[in-house]
């Protein structure tokens, strides 16, 4: 599946910005199922200074310096890239998930060490409560690794309530144990705190999830949003995506943007900025399915 996307970020301040740095991860990344046609990002005012580059994880991002005094910013990111479904994985034939620890220490390799490093806390997923003894109910001893992350993803799903006024982008993941209710990216630093705490590697994944509208209604412009879900990794089928917040694993109309730790490490736009005062800040994302260019049989046909 093709798609379109245009990712627009308007921040209004009550008082000018005199000069302010950011970092965007607006791109969206190369992946296994995924191709990224063509993208840009748009800044204005335009930045003094621009560096593209690549972060920790080899997600593109870009780093800007604007100099010019203004009260208003706009990011506008635009991509048009392609999304292959995943097959599906056996998850009965998945690697008990208690041995998957002890196996990345036994067979030392660069993918194993950047596996690793997925399986302890990071900032966002860091709990003082007992994730492990909810986790523990889906993950058995000698359970599936894949067989017992779906089924944790099914029981978060059903036990926590969608709530967009429910959490902030900082409430901690033990405040969202304790409410049952947030928003796709508290679903995911959940799932991720849960099988971290069992020493499960696990990863934050970014993107944007297709929408459709109710039946009989026109989809509005500016109406999709981010997503977030997780990946877990399976020595059989490595990275396999899941989505917490609608209890599937994640297929072509799940398109990653960025992978890491957590959000601090991805977020879409951060940056520092002097003066300001308090800041407004709208969103709108579109993702739209985008006609595929025709093949040169299908021309000459």
């Amino acid at each position: 599946m093709r798609y379109d996307i245009r990712h627009r970020t308007t921040y209004r301040y009550s008082q000018p910005v005199s000069i302010s740095h950011h970092s965007f991860h607006l791109v969206p990344r190369r992946c296994a199922r995924k191709v990224c046609h063509g993208a840009e990002i748009s800044i204005v005012p335009a930045p003094a200074v621009r560096n593209d580059s690549e972060d920790y994880f080899g997600n593109p991002v870009t780093f800007v310096t604007i100099q010019e005094q203004h009260e208003e910013l706009v990011i506008e990111a635009r991509s048009t890239v392609d999304v292959t479904a995943p097959a599906d994985p056996i998850a009965a034939r998945s690697m008990p998930w208690d041995r998957i620890f002890s196996h990345l220490e036994r067979n030392p390799s660069r993918q194993s060490l950047d596996t690793l490093q997925f399986a302890f806390d990071s900032p966002y997923t860091q709990s003082a409560g007992d994730l492990a003894a909810y986790a523990r109910d889906s993950f058995l001893p000698g359970r599936p690794v894949l067989e017992a992350a779906l089924d944790l993803t099914r029981r978060i799903h059903a036990d926590f309530r969608y709530d967009s006024a429910a959490t902030t982008v900082s409430t901690p993941v033990d405040d969202v144990f304790r409410l049952r209710q947030g928003v796709c990216q508290d679903f995911a630093h959940f799932e991720l705190a849960c099988l971290r705490a069992l020493a499960v590697p696990a990863r934050y994944v970014s993107g944007y999830l297709l929408t459709r509208p109710p039946p009989g209604k026109e989809k509005l412009v500016g109406s999709d949003a981010s997503h977030a879900w997780i990946s877990v990794w399976c020595p059989e089928a490595g990275w396999v995506d899941l989505d917490p917040t609608n209890d599937t694993i994640a297929r072509d109309e799940h398109i990653t943007l960025a992978w890491g730790r957590d959000y601090g490490d991805i977020s879409p736009v951060n940056g520092v900025i002097f003066g300001g005062g308090e800041h407004d800040v709208d969103v709108e994302v579109d993702v739209n399915p985008a006609p595929t260019q025709p093949t040169e049989e299908q021309r000459q046909a």
